[in-house]
């Protein structure tokens, strides 16, 4: 590879990651307007026309605050496992299916596991290095809730590479040019869509920082630039999971205007939910992982699989 097509694909990353930083930053603002117009009020009107630069300010306001040193906390993961975090949910957006000057995936969707599994190990770094009770709770309590669902997201991602044959994200695109994969696989779209919640630690699953004796979870202990990263992380994986689900369901990528459009629906979906349903009980959740999504994914994959074996 020449160097100047080296340099194209970085300086692409680089403008790719700028532009997923500035969308985390209006998905925070339009967050805050919808779940106003919910509780019928208003959301951020001040900064800005109609609050517009208001994220700009909070990260400002967060990043310029003190940062706290803990006396008893294992200081190196402590200040560590936010930076990890966000890089690794900065790195996960290489994965996008561009058509050029970006990196090729032909192994895309065991990179996504590879990297959400990592994701596990970030949250018991944050909550254990803390040595803050609430936080370690927080920190099992989250880490047990990600795997659960992580061994449901597999087996539905794996009826969708059963129907493709392939681990590239670009191929998606191709077998979706007449019909959704949503309309093929409802019942596992929307397994998929609450999974994805559940992933992200988003409302109704947001236990790890939901009960009373949690404050306010893994993250109870961080401050300034630390809360700033954990925030920054999940939202980008909130974006992230929203593309995901266009890719697998939603017809695909596709250089369109169109694509990003049904990316903000997705993400606005996310604000709904936490906006309307009430937060599930911890038990009913485990119970909704292990007894529900499990079988139904595991039979559908099945008869993905037949129909599969029929066509060859």
């Amino acid at each position: 590879m020449l160097m100047m097509e080296k340099l194209s694909i970085i300086l692409g990353l680089m403008i790719m990651i700028i532009g997923v930083l500035i969308g985390v930053a209006f998905l925070t603002l339009l967050e805050r307007k919808i779940l106003g117009y919910i509780q019928i009020r208003k959301g951020p009107n001040k900064v800005g026309y109609i609050g517009i630069l208001q994220p700009f300010s909070d990260g400002i306001k967060l990043f310029s605050k003190e940062q706290i040193y803990l006396n008893y906390s294992n200081y190196l993961y402590y200040y560590y496992s936010p930076i990890f975090g966000f890089f690794l949910s900065l790195i996960i957006w290489s994965l996008i299916p561009y058509y050029f000057n970006l990196i090729m995936f032909n192994l895309g969707i065991l990179f996504f596991f590879c990297c959400t599994s990592i994701g596990v190990y970030i949250l018991l770094m944050a909550g254990w290095s803390s040595n803050s009770n609430y936080s370690m709770l927080g920190g099992l309590r989250a880490v047990a809730q990600t795997i659960s669902y992580e061994v449901s997201l597999a087996l539905i991602l794996s009826s969708s590479l059963i129907l493709i044959m392939d681990f590239n994200l670009l191929k998606l695109n191709l077998y979706q040019e007449n019909i959704w994969f949503l309309f093929l696989m409802m019942p596992l779209g929307m397994c998929m869509f609450s999974s994805m919640l559940a992933e992200t630690n988003r409302t109704p699953f947001d236990f790890a920082e939901g009960e009373s004796e949690l404050v306010s979870g893994f993250n109870i202990e961080y401050s300034s630039g630390g809360f700033a990263m954990i925030f920054l992380a999940e939202y980008s994986s909130i974006l992230f999971m929203s593309m995901m689900f266009i890719l697998l369901y939603l017809g695909g990528y596709s250089l369109s205007m169109m694509f990003y459009i049904k990316l903000s629906f997705i993400s606005f979906l996310f604000i709904w939910v936490r906006g309307t349903l009430p937060r599930y009980r911890y038990d009913k959740l485990m119970y909704l992982c292990w007894k529900i999504y499990l079988p139904v994914s595991l039979n559908m994959m099945i008869l993905y699989l037949g129909i599969k074996m029929l066509f060859i």
